[in-house]
């Protein structure tokens, strides 16, 4: 027979659950309206998506206050303890999902403004199987199902693989020319969004592992150091910077750029780099939000003074550097001026770069020593 403590931690232990599938519920509704948006070009719907994100926020409050109160009421330990704990982690993995509908329906609304084909199948299928890892993925943790948790996360490669495809496809639609740089770039994003789902549900089944088994397993790519370079546009010194870090060819280094509001990269930029031995034709200008995994990178650089903007106060975790220097693109001159502020910022970003990797692997090693 239960005893009333017993009853009463039941009773919260459940509403918690039901609070958590309802933010769940929520967040897969948003994402398959994000899809209706875009299949049916309504703006409507996608308007709705950005309004309602406010109930998922305030889900997140409630589920947060429910299990701080939990926490002091009952002092539970062991299973209940991991269970509140995993919880509260959890419940932030679903709010970032409403942000993402959100910013999936924004998206939308540039593509509408546009007037543009996109392949709508493809995303689709994306989305097909992004959203229920969500719904399993919550599933999971409710029913404490340690063997559904590690089915779902086995799907998150197939959405990553899906991912990379069709981006290629939309590049090589705009290398075409069949797509404008304006959908390019809202594409792109959607479709980062999308596979960002797929990635929470599977923290989210980490999450659960851990609550059933007492474990943490071990996320992958958490090896690599992260290394960002931001500018203003993503089109020249962050370009540089990037193919220069890539080309020494370190294997615990993960290299990305980004730009507060990407434009191509320019034609000189690109000249350039081809005279140094670097292709960054190729590459494809993103924003600070398409960076994937950004929340694990562990040095950020910022290139450019307006790109500082974007991080106002000094990240908790990560290392920020400012590295501003001359964007060469927009010097004015004769083609030997113009080379000449090229190399200059050439020589500047190798040369910190290559300090500043030579000091990380240093620290490294000192860590293995001790």
């Amino acid at each position: 027979m239960s005893t009333h403590l017993e009853e009463s931690l039941q009773r919260e232990v459940d509403r918690i659950r039901g609070k958590l599938t309802e933010m769940s519920m929520l967040g897969e509704k948003a994402l398959q309206a994000c899809v209706k948006a875009l299949a049916e070009r309504d703006r409507q719907t996608a308007y709705a998506v950005i309004l309602r994100d406010q109930y998922i926020d305030e889900l997140e409050r409630e589920v947060d206050r429910l299990c701080l109160e939990f926490i002091v009421r009952q002092q539970p330990v062991a299973s209940l303890l991991r269970f509140a704990y995993a919880t509260i982690k959890i419940n932030l993995e679903l709010e970032r999902v409403g942000d993402y509908a959100e910013s999936i329906a924004r998206q939308t609304l540039k593509l509408l403004d546009l007037d543009v084909e996109f392949p709508i199948d493809r995303i689709q299928e994306i989305a097909d199987l992004s959203i229920p890892m969500l719904r399993d993925a919550t599933r999971a943790f409710v029913n404490q199902d340690a063997e559904l948790a590690r089915l779902t996360i086995e799907t998150e490669a197939v959405v990553d693989l899906l991912k990379s495809k069709l981006n290629r496809h939309l590049i090589a639609l705009f290398r075409e020319n069949k797509l404008p740089f304006e959908a390019l770039n809202p594409l792109i994003m959607i479709c980062r969004r999308f596979e960002r789902v797929s990635d929470q549900a599977r923290n989210i089944c980490m999450e659960t592992l851990y609550m059933c088994t007492g474990e943490y397993v071990k996320h992958s790519g958490a090896e690599a150091f992260r290394v960002l370079f931001v500018d203003d546009h993503n089109a020249c010194q962050s370009q540089m910077a990037e193919a220069i870090a890539h080309a020494l060819n370190e294997p615990k280094f993960i290299f990305t750029s980004a730009g507060l509001e990407p434009q191509p990269i320019h034609p000189a930029t690109v000249g350039f780099m081809k005279e140094k031995g670097f292709d960054v034709a190729r590459m494809v200008p993103k924003a600070i939000n398409q960076v994937p995994n950004l929340d694990h990178y562990h040095v950020i650089i910022v290139l450019a003074p307006e790109a500082r903007k974007a991080f106002p106060h000094k990240p908790r975790k990560e290392v920020l550097l400012d590295w501003s220097v001359v964007d060469p693109s927009k010097t004015q001159g004769t083609p030997a001026e113009v080379h000449a502020a090229y190399e200059s910022t050439y020589q500047f970003i190798r040369e910190h770069i290559s300090d500043l990797v030579a000091a990380i692997l240093g620290e490294s090693n000192n860590k293995q020593q001790d």
